[in-house]
């Protein structure tokens, strides 16, 4: 089975994406109500480093590229390494579902705090800086989960439940789909630091 018929075979997929895909939702709306949860003062706080960001790029002072590329591309790898490792070990099962979570609580907290300062402008401006490589980032990471949900729970039935099954092909699917969505993030990697940057200053004027 190649990676793609991997990632799209069964309606057991389709229930685990349709899963994840919900989990990473109510991590977002988890998120938001985290930022609203804050004081005011960690708030204002926020609101200043948030401020300063975006009168950097409004300075047009731009990241160095090559390092924030290396740091990037490491950053994806090691995300989607180990949700490969949890993936294979069975126990890690439940580790990948509070991963999906983790990221979406991330956004929606970051989103959030945008929208609750700036309203409008503070959604142009996540707009800007959030959702062009996590258009590619989500999907991507989803994908690696449902992966290596797929993986486990194959296991699970297999070999704790059933009498045993060849694990070999179902390895190395799993291990190449996580090969091929290594390329799509670090194909987000070269959109966060090639794009991205152009996009932030663009909008920063609008926060500032």
């Amino acid at each position: 089975m190649n990676p793609v018929q991997w990632l799209r075979s069964g309606r057991e997929s389709l229930t685990l994406y349709v899963f994840v895909i919900v989990l990473f939702v109510v991590g977002v709306v988890f998120g938001t109500l985290m930022y609203n949860a804050l004081t005011l003062e960690q708030q204002e706080v926020l609101a200043g480093e948030v401020s300063h960001y975006a009168e950097v790029f409004k300075a047009g002072i731009m990241p160095e590229v090559d390092g924030s590329l290396r740091d990037r591309a490491i950053f994806y790898g090691k995300w989607l390494l180990l949700i490969w490792l949890l993936g294979i070990t069975v126990v890690g099962l439940p580790v990948i579902l509070a991963l999906d979570f983790m990221k979406g609580v991330l956004i929606g907290f970051s989103v959030g705090a945008l929208i609750s300062q700036h309203e409008w402008k503070g959604l142009l401006f996540a707009m800007a800086s959030i959702a062009p490589p996590n258009l590619i980032v989500i999907p991507a990471l989803i994908m690696a989960s449902v992966s290596g949900l797929t993986f486990s729970l194959y296991v699970i039935r297999q070999r704790l439940i059933g009498k045993g099954g060849d694990l070999v092909q179902p390895l190395l699917s799993h291990t190449a789909a996580s090969l091929l969505l290594l390329l799509v993030l670090w194909g987000a990697a070269l959109v966060e630091v090639y794009l991205s940057p152009y996009i932030i200053a663009w909008a920063a004027p609008y926060l500032v």
